[in-house]
């Protein structure tokens, strides 16, 4: 017999698995938006990772609310020093992609 307890718990449960889902498929559409800007500018991710700064609460442009996610990263440009990035999805739209200053490849120094 089900109690109120234990649909309160398997409601919960739920509402925890389907956020940590949710946040995974966002994080991997993160990382597909900085392989394509890394192809475009000749970068590199490093360690093919990026870590969960920070999430909140922010209403988008028609007043809906969406999860915001800050994510870091690491990056190089020459394959020779370590960079660091973020990259900012309101929901699973693109906000913002920040580099620390870095050394622009030349012709011959190029990442392949």
């Amino acid at each position: 017999m089900l109690t109120l307890s234990s649909i309160v718990w398997t409601a919960l449960a739920f509402a925890l698995i389907s956020f940590w889902w949710q946040g995974d498929m966002i994080k991997r559409h993160a990382l597909a938006h900085l392989y394509q800007y890394f192809r475009e500018q000749d970068l590199q991710l490093l360690d093919q990772t990026i870590v969960l700064e920070g999430v909140w609460p922010r209403r988008n442009e028609f007043g809906s609310l969406q999860l915001r996610r800050r994510y870091r990263f690491e990056f190089t440009s020459t394959g020779e020093q370590r960079y660091q990035g973020l990259i900012e999805l309101s929901g699973r739209r693109l906000q913002r992609i920040e580099l620390e200053a870095h050394i622009l490849p030349d012709s011959q120094n190029r990442l392949q």
